[in-house]
């Protein structure tokens, strides 16, 4: 059932505990435990998937067709579901447990449709297909992600209801109690043959960059403090309720980095330092950094014991196993081993349980996301656009500015000229010549970022582009340029390369980080220091995705709460027809020493 929240909000006011959720309670199979020595032993495994981001099928609703990538991937909870039946078969479902480290209803057109087009918010409205494809695969529990709360409060609520699993979120406090505003901890009980049930808590933690991408959705009603501040606080009332186990659920990476700087004074990335810092935790399912570590152990300072980490990679690509062997020693149950490894869902069918349970809705997607909205001169793709200026990225910009233009109408800075940022967030974006649809559109901005304006000046754009011109790899003069390996420096993702319109500039590859951007112009003229400018961003950079200088604390002049997608789609419909011819420019080009590089 779902929780109350209100009842567990009453208990944990009064005795600092979470959530106790009845686990599995049958005589477990027999594989599960043996006698060795006269020793009691007992086996169960515990699943775990993250960042899956709306994906139930295996299927690109930005392409309309499969999904596949270079390394032949298949994505979705229906291939996932097949490998937890198998996994279960083979361990007896009683011993087992599914959880999730959290991104789970944003990310793909099924889950923007049921939080949007056809919104569960609805009066009678539809159950969410995540909610549904995870309540019949039995999940046990699942972290909360920052993707979460993109689509507000109110949506989470309610996928928060209609899950029969909780969701868990012990840094994630309500902002004028500072008590958890979702279960901090779900507990399990697991039968051995042996006389007493093992007790396993799951603690979920969340990430704290919320409070920055966030912002308009949760400030002044939630706060997130410190991944390690948390467990600290729960993993020893966890162990004195009795757990014999305890797994950390964690929507942070393990890399201990943050991509928004000094502004939070909370670690992003921040799982590893959990399990080093903190005692008496088994195991972390790592999420939120999208990529794959089948088994990763951390040494804890302070008791010397091995922490095993398992990040299964996004969208239902993998599946993490935690293998745990229990012995009975002085009256309680020790961890003697623990290991983890990933299954590849692109070894399996999907399971025919999930497709049908959730045909319907799939179905009702590709028909919106087919919808024709109007039409288009020439082709644009996006495949060269990490190091090339390109039509289809331009086409962001210009609508981008076009949206900020007309909402400062009338405004004492109407008169400021605007510039537009945008980034590459898919290589394989296409808009066609002809009819362009729904999907067409929505493809070239995958994320749920809504639009800002900020005030800028000539000197913080400089700064802005240089710190974007770190995204190159330096290249010397003379040297071969291999696209494929010019880009990417340093694990820059290509979310977080910004091309700014309205200005020209060059980047001069052959020179060290820091000092690249060069002839920056402004209607022809070098650009002056004290310029001032409006500056249309999405909320992620604005709010300090990415760590970009100046932006974050420049002057707010608007902000809108629509995805830019939508925005897009909306600018589509009203015109009718896109023509690059009227707004595709080459403001930007790569050179090594004044010779441009394309």
């Amino acid at each position: 059932m779902p929780l109350n929240r209100r009842k567990f909000l009453e208990k944990s006011a009064v005795t600092g505990a979470g959530v106790a959720l009845a686990g599995a309670v049958s005589a477990p199979g027999a594989q599960a435990a043996e006698t060795k020595r006269g020793a009691k032993r007992y086996a169960f495994t515990v699943l775990g998937t993250t960042d899956l981001h709306g994906n139930v099928f295996n299927w690109d609703y930005f392409t309309d067709k499969e999904f596949d990538d270079k390394d032949h991937n298949d994505v979705g909870l229906a291939k996932v579901s097949t490998l937890v039946n198998r996994v279960r078969e083979e361990k007896g479902r009683r011993n087992t447990l599914l959880i999730d480290a959290g991104d789970t209803i944003q990310g793909t057109q099924l889950s923007y449709y049921y939080a949007k087009v056809d919104p569960i918010t609805a009066v009678g409205g539809p159950v969410h297909p995540m909610a549904q494809a995870m309540n019949a695969m039995g999940y046990d529990a699942a972290a909360l992600g920052n993707h979460e709360f993109n689509y507000g409060i109110p949506v989470l609520r309610k996928f928060e209801q209609q899950c029969r699993f909780p969701l868990l979120g012990a840094n994630a406090l309500d902002a004028k109690t500072l008590r958890p505003a979702f279960a901090p901890y779900s507990m399990h009980r697991l039968r051995t043959p042996h006389g007493r049930d093992v007790k396993v808590a799951v603690l979920g933690l969340t990430n704290p960059g919320i409070a920055i991408w966030d912002k308009a959705n949760v400030q002044g009603k939630m706060t997130f403090p410190g991944l390690e501040e948390q467990a600290a606080k729960w993993v020893p009332k966890l162990r004195s309720m009795g757990a014999d186990v305890v797994i950390v659920s964690a929507h942070s990476g393990s890399s201990g980095t943050s991509s928004y700087g000094d502004q939070l004074p909370y670690i992003e990335n921040a799982a590893g330092l959990v399990a080093e810092q903190v005692p008496g935790i088994d195991a972390i399912l790592v999420g939120h950094a999208h990529t794959e570590i089948p088994e990763y152990f951390v040494t804890n300072k302070k008791t010397g014991q091995k922490v095993v980490l398992s990040e299964p990679l996004k969208w239902g690509q993998r599946l993490t196993l935690f293998d745990f062997e229990l012995v009975w020693e002085k009256g309680c149950w020790k961890v003697e081993k623990v290991g983890a490894k990933v299954l590849n869902s692109n070894t399996v069918e999907e399971d025919p349980k999930i497709t049908k349970l959730l045909g319907d809705e799939h179905e009702k997607v590709v028909a919106y996301v087919n919808q024709v909205i109007g039409t288009n001169a020439a082709e644009m793709t996006s495949a060269e656009a990490p190091y090339k200026d390109v039509p289809i990225i331009d086409l962001i910009n210009h609508i981008q500015a076009d949206t900020v233009k007309q909402a400062l109408a009338g405004t004492e800075h109407a008169a400021l000229p605007v510039l537009s940022q945008a980034a590459c967030f898919s290589r394989s974006a296409r808009i066609p010549a002809g009819e362009v649809t729904i999907r067409d559109v929505a493809g070239l901005y995958v994320f749920e970022n809504t639009l800002e304006a900020r005030l800028m000046t000539g000197a913080q754009m400089k700064a802005y582009l240089e710190y974007s011109a770190n995204y190159f790899v330096q290249t010397a003069p003379g040297a071969a340029v291999d696209p494929a390996k010019l880009t990417n420096a340093n694990g820059t993702p290509d979310y977080n390369y910004d091309v700014v319109s309205g200005l020209t500039y060059e980047i001069d590859i052959a020179r060290p980080a820091g000092s690249r951007v060069t002839n920056v112009r402004f209607e022809g003229q070098p650009l002056a220091d004290d310029a001032k400018f409006v500056f249309a961003v999405n909320n992620y950079r604005a709010n300090g995705g990415g760590n970009f200088p100046h932006v974050a604390a420049a002057q707010l002049l608007w902000s809108n709460s629509d995805e830019i997608r939508n925005t897009m789609i909306a600018w589509v419909k009203a015109k009718g027809s896109i023509d690059p011819a009227a707004f595709a420019a080459v403001d930007w080009k790569l050179t090594r020493e004044g010779t441009p590089v394309f």
